[in-house]
């Protein structure tokens, strides 16, 4: 993970970040939107159930369900903490990140569980604050932890943000078809060029020749309007966000 340098809106301080306003990154990992633990993972957000029955409640108003619905569409996870310490509410990304620290987080209290081996790797033990994200990625053992200032949050109530740098959203190919008039051969395709193969592999992964994929790459770049593949990657990951 690369070294983030003090800036002036951010400053690194015991192992976390102070950051008035969020920081964007891409992500990548095989990760498809009709993927979950529960249900699609792109459906409406996943809230659970405590051991001996009592319900979390689910987000008040419409437009808070969609919202998380949004972010499970972006890979990016969503925790609830109560008095920072137990999560009362996750989104099904957050249970898919959670789900490699434990393999198993069915219930709150393993998610929980799975929370705090996640934070126990970040160096100085950093504290959650009211709005708290957290990057992780493969290649660096220890998450990186970031607060960010949110006066209107409830005492003692955290939201937790988990962002993996190593997911990677793959686009509905149904959408592509409709969108860019796609065969199912183009948009079978496209979204191998998107995971990053080269023509030559996908030619002899399909047992098909080198002039035939060629074709089709062509067919794909006059459709969508791109001339590299570096614009298709680009582009479809624009398009993984749509359902």
């Amino acid at each position: 993970m690369p070294n983030i340098e003090e800036s002036a809106d951010m400053s690194l301080v015991s192992g976390s970040v102070e950051a008035p306003v969020p920081r964007g990154a891409p992500v990548r990992h095989a990760m498809p939107l009709n993927a979950g633990l529960v249900g699609p993972l792109c459906a409406t957000p996943v809230l659970d159930q405590e051991e001996g029955g009592a319900s979390v409640a689910p987000p008040s108003n419409y437009r808070g369900t969609v919202a998380l619905s949004m972010l499970d569409r972006i890979g990016c996870g969503y925790l609830v903490l109560e008095d920072r310490r137990k999560i009362v509410e996750a989104n099904a990304t957050a249970r898919l990140i959670l789900g490699r620290e434990a393999g198993s987080v069915q219930g709150l209290d393993q998610l929980t569980s799975a929370f705090k081996r996640l934070i126990a790797r970040a160096p100085n033990r950093p504290s959650l604050g009211p709005l708290t994200w957290i990057v992780i990625s493969d290649k660096d053992d220890a998450p990186l932890v970031l607060n960010q200032v949110a006066d209107d949050m409830p005492d003692g109530t955290s939201v937790v943000m988990l962002l993996d740098l190593d997911a990677h959203l793959e686009p509905n190919p149904f959408m592509l078809q409709r969108m860019f008039g796609l065969t199912m051969a183009e948009t079978r395709l496209a979204i191998q060029m998107a995971r990053g193969d080269v023509p030559a592999d996908v030619a002899r992964s399909r047992r098909l020749s080198r002039t035939t994929i060629r074709s089709q790459l062509a067919s794909v770049f006059a459709k969508t309007q791109t001339r590299r593949q570096a614009e298709l990657v680009t582009l479809l990951a624009r398009v993984a966000v749509l359902p």
